[in-house]
């Protein structure tokens, strides 16, 4: 009894100390006047006495508060998370668009991995491997049935060691093995191109800290090719967001102002309350302005912005702004809705803490959390429908997600009825190729481009279930994986 004791008094110590890590003992109480809940504390140490002297087996002090730390954070919304040392480092890879790996973008298909792109340049690109090849093997290991998160593990390694995939191909008698060498990859979060004569495509992927100096480049290329481009899309579908900077930063490209608003964010805590500009200072602090010099005809050119329900984060920023200002048409079908600032406090040199600090407005003052955007011009992905609609996971079908203001609760469907529909949903999507965005396939740009020219554009079929958008109200006083790329699901 006097070991539990003891460990108990411990774990009490260990447990204020992680408090003051968190600068809770004296932050809380100055802000909230709260006081500290001693008895959930000394039950929380009893519980870490009660492992430490009875489980099955020895735990570690590590693993046990650093999963209470975890469990603590993730209690609070889907986007507060405690990132340990490999979650913190990979979280630095996307954002900087880098990693060590083979450099392909990767989906789940049938219990395998399939190949929805290599990455132009890659090992993988110049080892020969396919869109659509399927991954069988990594280092002799099966893949069937193993998750995504583990294949892409198993792919990933230090740069110049190799890893041997089994590839099969459609087509192809069998199999073949390929040894690959990793090397580190660097994903272009910017494409763009000429769809024909006087009308440009741009796409934003996921912003990074190099997007704007993409985004640049590109339109320079861009006007470079075509000085006259009579229409241009900005394609932000299936955009998981990434960084405020950037969306800031991407939606004054296209703005004819500097100073006017972009986003609001507002939050519990006086320093969560901002507003940002279309200005420098608000999307780069440091070095040269990276939208120095754009062509002029980018601030006034006829524009669509494409988005769907992979549209979140930082891309309902720059769909929200251009809504508001009028700068362009919003085209597609209801995005995200992941309207919450999360903002990263560090613990240690490689542990933090992302949380959710505010959420964030339109220059209308529209709140987008649970909500997203609502297109001015509703299209299929495909002429024959949106068989994905039923499928597609938004912000507020999230467990403890952050409520939206003005939030409406859908009516819900009868399972039997709901099941239903998603088994129609994947049989229409079985023999589908997944969706290759700019291409001559791509029916939502074609509306896009249809609706430049004054031509009939192909509005979708049927009425969404998804929310409405809540009033606009006066104005308060930004996540898959780089590749291996976890590709959104088609």
């Amino acid at each position: 009894m006097g070991k539990a004791k003891n460990i108990g008094l411990i774990g009490l110590g260990m447990v204020a100390g992680v408090a003051s890590s968190f600068q809770f003992s004296a932050h809380a109480q100055k802000e909230t006047g709260a006081p500290l809940p001693l008895d959930e504390l000394r039950q929380l140490a009893d519980v870490y006495g009660l492992i430490k002297t009875d489980y099955v087996e020895p735990v570690s002090d590590k693993k046990l508060l650093s999963e209470a730390i975890g469990g603590m954070v993730a209690s609070l919304d889907p986007h507060s998370v405690y990132l340990d040392q490999k979650a913190y480092k990979e979280m630095k890879e996307a954002v900087q668009g880098k990693f060590v790996g083979v450099g392909i973008e990767v989906a789940s298909e049938d219990g395998y991995v399939k190949i929805v792109a290599p990455i132009e340049d890659s090992p993988a690109h110049k080892a020969g491997i396919k869109s659509g090849d399927l991954i069988t093997r990594i280092d002799n290991v099966p893949v069937r049935n193993m998750s995504l998160d583990e294949a892409i593990k198993r792919m990933r390694g230090k740069a110049g060691s190799k890893v041997t995939l089994t590839i099969a191909r459609r087509g192809e008698d069998r199999p073949w093995v390929l040894p690959v060498q990793r090397q580190e990859i660097t994903v272009a979060s910017v494409k763009a191109k000429m769809i024909e004569p006087g009308y440009a495509w741009l796409r934003v992927s996921q912003f990074q800290e190099n997007t704007l100096e993409e985004l640049a480049k590109k339109a320079k290329a861009l006007y470079a090719e075509d000085p006259q481009i009579k229409g241009l899309v900005l394609d932000l579908r299936n955009d998981p967001g990434g960084l405020l900077p950037g969306a800031v930063g991407v939606s004054a490209a296209f703005l004819p102002q500097q100073d006017q608003l972009i986003v609001s964010t507002k939050g519990q805590l006086p320093d969560s309350n901002h507003q940002f500009y279309g200005r420098r200072e608000f999307y780069a602090q440091r070095g040269a302005d990276p939208l120095a010099g754009l062509p002029a005809g980018l601030k006034t050119v006829p524009m669509v912005v494409l988005v769907n329900g992979g549209s979140a984060s930082a891309s309902e920023i720059v769909a929200g702004a251009l809504q508001d200002y009028k700068r362009a048409i919003i085209m597609g079908s209801q995005t995200f809705g992941k309207g919450s600032v999360q903002t990263l406090r560090q613990l240690s040199p490689d542990t933090a803490v992302k949380l959710t600090t505010a959420r964030y407005y339109t220059p209308k003052g529209r709140p987008i959390q649970a909500t997203g955007i609502v297109p001015d011009m509703r299209v299929d992905e495909t002429a024959e429908g949106d068989a994905l609609a039923v499928l597609r996971v938004r912000e507020a079908d999230l467990q403890r997600h952050l409520a939206g203001e003005g939030e409406k609760t859908p009516a819900a469907k009868d399972q039997k009825e709901a099941l239903e529909a998603q088994q129609r949903a994947l049989a229409q999507l079985k023999d589908r190729k997944p969706l290759d965005y700019g291409s001559k396939d791509d029916f939502q740009l074609a509306q896009a481009i249809n609706h430049f020219k004054g031509q009939k554009v192909e509005l979708a079929k049927s009425e969404p279930e998804a929310l409405k958008p809540a009033a606009p109200k006066a104005l308060p006083g930004a996540e898959q994986k780089p590749a291996e790329i976890k590709a959104p699901k088609k």
